[in-house]
């Protein structure tokens, strides 16, 4: 992962009603070659599910391509 200006990296995050489906689309996302780490979910942000998938937000249309026409039971994307 490259840092952007200043250092500093802007990521996002996609967020599931369920673990099954953060752990299936991890295995997508690393089938598609794509940046990402599974993390708990922020404090700041409410989910059904404890973890979510953490991701360069350059890389969101990557991220979507690779978990889209999958049901995963995502709720969300959104920046941190």
């Amino acid at each position: 992962m490259t840092p952007g200006a200043g250092g500093s990296r802007a990521f996002g995050v996609v967020l599931f009603q369920s673990i099954n489906g953060a752990l299936y689309a991890e295995r997508l996302l690393e089938a598609a070659n794509v940046p990402h780490k599974l993390i708990p979910v922020p404090r700041r942000i409410a989910s059904d599910c404890g973890v979510c998938l953490r991701f360069l937000l350059a890389d969101q249309s990557r991220v979507e391509a690779a978990l889209a026409g999958y049901q995963l039971g995502i709720t969300g994307y959104t920046a941190l």
